[in-house]
This record gives C-alpha cells, structure tokens and sequence, in this order.
C-alpha cells in the first residue's frame, strides 16, 4: 500500500490525482485534508473519497495526525493573501520535517513561478506562439530549462516560488522533495478561452503520472534532490523543458492539446 495523502485534495489537481492514481496503481490509498466544507471538483464515482475536514493553517494537531505513517505527501492547498499562503505552507512544511520525514513530497508550484521568463506574452516569439501564427516563426524558442531558477511576475508565482525553496529545505534535511511546476490544469480536463492555454495545457492523468513517476523514482533512489519539474502534457506547442522530466523520472504525458481540442 502507498500511504498517500494529498494536502487539498478536494481541489482541480487532488481530484485528478484521486481518479487517476489509483487506476496506475491499486496500492495507492489517498487520504484527502481539506477545508470544512470544500467542494469536491471530482467527477469520477471511482475516485477515492476519504476525507478530513481540517484548516491545515489552524489546527497543527490534527495536519500532524493526517502525517503520521504516510509515504506520500502532496502539498495542494492555497489560500489568499500571500503572507497567510506562506504562513500556512511553514506550518505545513515544518509538520512534514517533524512526522514523516521518511515521506516523499511533491510541493505543488506552477510555471507562474517562472512567469517572468515568458509572461505576458508580450515579447517575441511567445507574442507570436500566443497567437497560434506558427507559420510566422523562423525557429521554435529553445524551451524553457527546468532548471530555470524561480522569477514570479506576481504574488501567485512568489508563493509558489516559496514553496519550491521549501523543497530545497527538505532535501537539504536529507528528504526527498519535488517541486511540480504544474501547467494549465482544470477540472474538467478541456480547453480554455485563455492567452496561449493549448501551450501549457495538462491533463490530469498526466499529472498523475507525474507524481507516480517522482515516487517510484524516489524508491529505487535515484530522485534528484531539490528538483523542480514543468508538468505539461505532450503538447505539440510546447515551450517548456518536459525532456527532462521525461529522462530524470520516465514521466511519459499521453495527451496533446493539439490532438484533442486543436
């Protein structure tokens, strides 16, 4: 059995880690911890539903008891403004030190943390990328490293941003901790009337795939310390770096954008 609990599982990404973990693996066993009340975005009748109703930003107890004994952590929770998104992500992460420092952890950060390096798509060639005017491009841009260090363009990548350097501290604790620079995922895995969304469009089965992959990885002990991933699908238009992903911990995404709504 894989011990897992997802921190705000009840959200876009925990609900399609529920759904989809499972089907890679029955040992997955997921616990979800969420606000009192929160909406399950999860569609699927088979996607596992033990919950804990708890704010993980008031109540150390019962978050501290939620870790006890598991294999996997996912850090999905997020709240507003920026100083009590990074109070809680410190009461979270310092919990995680001090109960399960045997857990792998996947802290869930975003290309926004990055933003800086391509937003708003308003310099070439992400002006013309945006535009979908392919043709009107000499040469694809060489896509974006993941080792690309964190340059937020607003508070939502700076708390993500602040996340990945937690990651690093763990790591440098001797845990094993990744930061997943999710794409454009939604909860109904379609596509969106937004600005170059074909670009960073990820399904939520290759999300899944994506943790599934940094825990086996971590297992057979070959995980790099303090990484930091872009977790895309296989989009035919694609500027960020997923070909390390894919060599580092075998992550194969099976969906393109293009494919399924161009």
């Amino acid at each position: 059995m894989i011990n897992t609990l997802l921190i705000g599982g009840k959200g876009t990404i925990g609900s399609g880690l529920r759904t989809y973990l499972p089907k890679l693996d029955k040992e997955y066993r997921l616990t979800s911890i969420d606000l009192p009340g929160a909406v399950d975005k999860a569609s699927d009748p088979l996607a596992q539903r033990d919950f804990i109703e708890c704010d993980v930003s008031l109540d150390d107890e019962t978050l501290r008891q939620a870790l006890n004994g598991r294999d996997l952590v996912v850090y999905l929770a997020r709240k507003d403004p920026l100083s009590d998104m990074n109070a809680m992500t410190d009461k979270v992460f310092n919990a995680i030190i001090d109960v399960c420092p045997q857990a792998v952890v996947i802290g869930s950060s975003s290309v926004h943390s990055t933003g800086g390096a391509y937003f708003p798509f308003d310099k070439e060639p992400y002006s013309t990328i945006a535009d979908r005017r392919f043709a009107d491009l000499p040469q694809w841009p060489e896509p974006l490293s993941v080792m690309t260090e964190p340059c937020p363009s607003g508070d939502y990548g700076m708390e993500k941003a602040y996340v990945e350097a937690w990651c690093h501290r763990l790591c440098a604790a001797g845990q094993d901790a990744v930061a997943a620079r999710w794409g454009g995922i939604n909860d109904i895995n379609g596509k969106k009337d937004e600005v170059a969304y074909f670009t960073v469009w990820c399904h939520q089965e290759d999300s899944a795939r994506f943790v599934d992959c940094c825990f086996r990885t971590s297992r057979a002990g070959r995980l790099r310390a303090g990484a930091h991933y872009y977790v895309i699908s296989n989009n035919t238009y694609n500027i960020f770096d997923i070909e390390t992903t894919k060599n580092e911990i075998g992550y194969e995404p099976i969906y393109d954008a293009e494919s399924m709504y161009g």
